[in-house]
């Protein structure tokens, strides 16, 4: 029997899958999220991550290194050549062999597109837009943050309601029923000093994570009343959405009269999102006259990683 192991590395967590040869996921550990860019100790943190992730789950399933066949992770953050290199040298100098890194869209790819061609959008922790073509050729556009002015993810949503409730209650601007509905749940008073204050939540490790989630579900519940402020950042981040889809498209060869997009991440799978990714086809079809057939990931990320491994043996 032959082994494998894959790996999905975010922000938040890190999946690790052993798998057989069979595509059976035989065992799986989760560990902290492994994107350097998110960790004090950079790289060598990351690699420790990764590193103990994977002797946690060999030793559970009394295997060694020397018994697995292909490690493949999908790695948030390893956006550039250098970013790779610098983690692939970390975990070659510490014994690691038989390995590749990707950045963590291209899983993704491979997990939902059929086929594996295609285009996979993911909207979680951060963001990133990867294809696959009919050529084999991959292609990554965003995923840099604000260097590649990423919207949809889940930390810009939360900026951008807070945006617009600061809007609302300091500048004395267009009004929102998102600022109303934030004030009774973060038990504050609609005041200036008490918006002011909220915004040291998005920088407490503490409180961030709660903070961010209130601020997104805010937003989707606005957005399904109604409320124009909330559709005006659903546009805009449709909008972003759809031009980093067709840039792809323009990019990459694609012969096929129809184009799969997979979506994934956090945003679009787990969150009511139906009236976004509406928004997001329309702006897509004012920009190409190629067909696009949008799908949400049904498949654990990580299943793109033994897809990958013994596609390529």
């Amino acid at each position: 029997m032959r082994y494998y192991i894959g790996i999905d590395g975010g922000g938040t967590k890190t999946e690790i899958a052993l798998f057989d040869e069979n595509k059976n996921v035989i065992d799986t550990v989760r560990v902290a999220g492994s994107n350097h860019e998110n960790l004090a100790g950079s790289f060598a943190e990351a690699a420790d991550i990764l590193m103990s992730g994977m002797n946690l789950l060999l030793a559970a399933n009394e295997l060694k290194y020397g018994d697995i066949a292909g490690i493949l992770m999908g790695l948030a953050g390893i956006d550039h050549p250098h970013q790779h290199d610098a983690l692939a040298k970390i975990l070659a100098d510490r014994g690691l062999r038989n390995f590749r890194i990707y950045n963590d869209g291209f899983i993704v790819a491979k997990a939902g597109l059929p086929g594996g061609v295609g285009i996979g959008y993911n909207c979680g922790t951060g963001t990133c837009c990867n294809s696959i073509d009919d050529n084999g050729s991959m292609l990554q556009i965003g995923g840099f943050g604000d260097l590649s002015a990423d919207k949809g993810n889940g930390r810009w949503i939360a900026r951008r309601v807070y945006n617009k409730i600061y809007d609302d209650v300091c500048l004395g601007l267009t009004g929102t029923m998102m600022t109303e509905t934030f004030c009774n749940r973060a038990e504050i008073s609609r005041s200036r000093d008490a918006i002011v204050s909220a915004v040291s939540n998005f920088d407490d490790a503490e409180t961030a994570e709660d903070f961010i989630r209130l601020l997104i579900d805010l937003f989707f519940e606005a957005l399904s009343a109604g409320d124009p402020t909330a559709r005006e950042i659903c546009e805009e981040m449709a909008e972003r959405g759809a031009e980093y889809i067709c840039a792809h498209l323009q990019t990459q060869q694609f012969a096929a009269d129809a184009v799969y997009v997979v979506l994934s991440g956090s945003i679009h799978t787990k969150l009511p999102s139906d009236l976004y990714i509406a928004a997001l086809e329309a702006h897509c079809r004012a920009r190409t006259d190629k067909t696009l057939r949008f799908i949400k990931l049904e498949q654990p990320p990580v299943m793109g990683c033994i897809h990958w491994l013994l596609e390529r043996g």
